[in-house]
């Protein structure tokens, strides 16, 4: 699946999830982030919707069969369990997605205003 075609998935899902200009669409990795008031709550990765969960998510998740999100790096699988590919009842139910998606937003923490988005000084500041 091509970039434009990831991004307009997520932009799909994300029509579908709130009203429009609610969720930004980020890049991210070779996918398409899910960003609400700077916080990333999911994701769209090869065609699968991917969204942050918690303890009781993983659970109905992990019951209907959904897998977390995995990939290869240095030659081993790493598994990202804080995020669950969503099962395909829930998003063809729309009122079900949108609770599904209010859940995850809920379940992923957020930016802390005025926070610096590095811990380390520029470069350009530490010469100056």
């Amino acid at each position: 699946m091509t970039s434009e075609a990831t991004r307009g998935l997520a932009l799909d899902f994300a029509g579908q999830i709130a009203p429009a200009g609610c969720i930004d669409i980020r890049r991210f990795f070779g996918g398409s982030a899910l960003v609400r008031n700077g916080a990333q709550f999911g994701f769209v990765m090869k065609g699968t919707l991917y969204l942050r969960v918690d303890e009781a998510m993983r659970a109905e998740f992990e019951a209907d069969g959904s897998e977390p999100f995995s990939y290869r790096a240095a030659g081993r699988e790493v598994t990202v369990r804080r995020y669950y590919a969503v099962p395909a009842h829930v998003i063809d139910d729309p009122a079900l997605l949108h609770s599904y998606a209010e859940r995850a937003l809920h379940a992923t923490p957020t930016p802390a205003i005025g926070s610096p988005t590095r811990s380390w000084p520029s470069p350009r500041l530490a010469n100056a």
